[in-house]
């Protein structure tokens, strides 16, 4: 027994990867055990394919007028065609252990309810605790946006009795493709969240983490002429102050509970311990990042595409571009085809700063920096929509110099000397900074190191860097780290004015370097082009004027 319940916990994994991905990962699974591998590919080739809706025929009655059960359904399974008051009609979904039918129920009043049924042959101990773990989980909570459970039992003895519940039927979309066909704006959005956010509030109340949130299990529809969300199926939840169900429910180490893309880091660990409500505030996260660019953070194609180990690490070490950078293509990936009738550049000016702020808190690695709680999320999303600060904030520059040096490692090693002494400069002061009998001189002092670490990168691009190895290559390559580095200062608006000249000669430099280096035309003038946006943006001075008059001259010089 204990080999066939394994054999269906890999499947339950491998059953939601793509099928060319299967393989592999039940072999690597099953860990040399050709007999266990062999009982999971048996059961992969038995799932029906996805997309096949089975109809139930009407009863067949037996000769005491009871109804007996169909034979072989349209797909290939076999189901009762009633449940006490319920009649089954059509098959809505499946999961890796369960089938979803839409069903009529009779008595004590007449309706249409959602009934989810074990599938045959999956009613192993372990699939049946979490099964009706997930019924106990639906039972305790009573949210408006949180589909409600009504009845349960078991499928007649006769056929082999299998746990079902009856639950709310929700006739809606999953949010992003809700969003996209109804082409709801960016606020609407952000206000559909706030009421998913309280809808995971109350089930961390109830002590259920669901561990599972992504689009497909937060359906919305209208209701009274508004957009309802419901959050649904909490298969993989855990609890974390109650038991249940009366059967353990047991996650086996080794097994990938989730959905990747949607998936927190410490759930990518596999360790299946330790798991609290933030993991719930990532996946959040995620969902809200979606829904204002179309994109996820993580591509989903290169994801599932990854090695097993290679989707851990992306997951737990990899940092995502910002939504604003994602949805403007500086991202280096294209920017995200969308359906809804959010215009491009006035998203990516309505995300930078807050938006940027409350969702990049939601996907930090460490969870400890995370919001505590859904509701807090939830909050600082209700002070976006009422135009107040968000207590996310914008990192502190000692963080956030750190995580840059460690997404730049080459291009810091060319100015190594010059960010050496930002980060030790801008530590250094930005701890006195926060106090707050200094806080004048001390502000005045980190606006100088930002300022003299500009103007070193500057010298240095004209300077050192002219004999390095690698010729103008290097120095191309020194030039970009340079506009890169001053880009993310530039980022903190109290910087962008103080170093907006600097920036300007940057792109000015690195155009001259790449088109020394053979850079395509579009790059080189897209160079300039930025250099007089800069420029513009300068105080108004002779050296502004000279900076600007340079980069007119190099432009036109570029387009004759």
């Amino acid at each position: 027994m204990a080999k066939i319940d394994r054999a269906k916990t890999i499947y339950e994994a491998a059953i939601a990867l793509p099928p060319e991905r299967r393989t592999a990962f039940v072999e690597a699974q099953a860990g040399g055990d050709a007999e266990l591998a062999a009982m999971v590919r048996d059961l992969i080739d038995a799932t029906p394919s996805e997309g096949v809706t089975a109809i139930a025929p009407e009863p067949n009655a037996s000769e005491d007028g009871t109804p007996a059960w169909p034979a072989t359904a349209r797909d290939g399974a076999s189901e009762p065609v009633t449940l006490g008051p319920y009649r089954l009609l059509s098959k809505l979904g499946e999961g890796g252990f369960g089938v979803v039918w839409e069903a009529e129920q009779s008595a004590p009043v007449r309706r249409r309810v959602a009934v989810k049924i074990v599938k045959p042959g999956m009613d192993s101990a372990s699939v049946v605790a979490r099964f009706e773990a997930e019924r106990q989980a639906l039972a305790v909570m009573n949210h408006p946006c949180i589909a409600k459970v009504f009845d349960g039992g078991q499928t007649p003895d006769a056929q082999g009795a299998r746990p079902y519940f009856v639950m709310e039927l929700v006739r809606g979309d999953p949010i992003t493709s809700f969003c996209d066909l109804n082409k709801l704006g960016l606020n609407e959005r952000v206000d559909l969240m706030v009421r998913v956010c309280d809808a995971v509030q109350h089930a961390h109340t109830k002590g259920i983490i669901h561990r599972d949130l992504k689009p497909s299990n937060v359906l919305v529809q209208y209701q009274d002429g508004r957009p309802q969300p419901k959050v649904i199926d909490f298969g993989v939840a855990k609890a974390i102050n109650q038991r249940l169900s009366e059967k353990t429910v047991f996650t086996d180490r080794g097994q990938m509970i989730g959905t990747p893309e949607y998936m927190s880091p410490e759930q990518a660990e596999m360790s299946g311990v330790d798991i609290d409500t933030r993991s719930d505030v990532y996946s959040l996260g995620v969902m809200l990042y979606e829904l204002l660019t179309g994109a996820l953070p993580f591509d989903s194609r290169s994801l599932r595409s990854a090695g097993f180990a290679e989707i851990q690490r992306i997951i737990r070490e990899v940092e995502p571009p910002k939504p604003s950078t994602r949805l403007s293509g500086r991202s280096g990936e294209a920017p995200p085809e969308r359906r809804g009738p959010i215009n491009r550049d006035s998203a990516t000016r309505t995300l930078r700063r807050d938006l940027d702020w409350v969702i990049m808190r939601c996907l930090e690695k460490s969870r400890d920096r995370r919001y505590e709680t859904a509701k807090s999320l939830g909050e600082d999303l209700g002070r976006y929509l009422r135009h107040e600060p968000v207590q996310a904030g914008p990192p502190s520059v000692g963080y956030r110099t750190q995580k840059f040096l460690r997404r730049h490692r080459v291009g810091a090693t060319l100015v190594s000397g010059v960010s050496l002494a930002l980060v030790a400069g801008v530590i250094g002061t930005t701890w006195q900074w926060r106090q707050s009998e200094r806080n004048r001189i001390e502000a005045e002092r980190r606006l100088e190191s930002i300022r003299g670490f500009s103007g070193d990168l500057l010298g240095a691009l004209d300077r050192d860097l002219a004999g390095l190895p690698g010729g103008t290559g290097a120095r191309r390559a020194a030039a970009e780290a340079a506009v890169q580095m001053l880009n993310e200062l530039a980022e903190d608006e109290a910087n962008a004015s103080l170093i907006a000249i600097d920036l300007a000669r940057a792109y000015r430099r690195a155009s001259i370097i790449g088109a020394e280096g053979g850079a395509p035309l579009d790059q080189t003038v897209g160079r300039l082009r930025e250099a007089i946006s800069w420029a513009e943006r300068a105080p108004l001075d002779a050296s502004t004027n000279v900076e600007l008059a340079l980069a007119h001259a190099s432009l036109g010089q570029r387009l004759i």
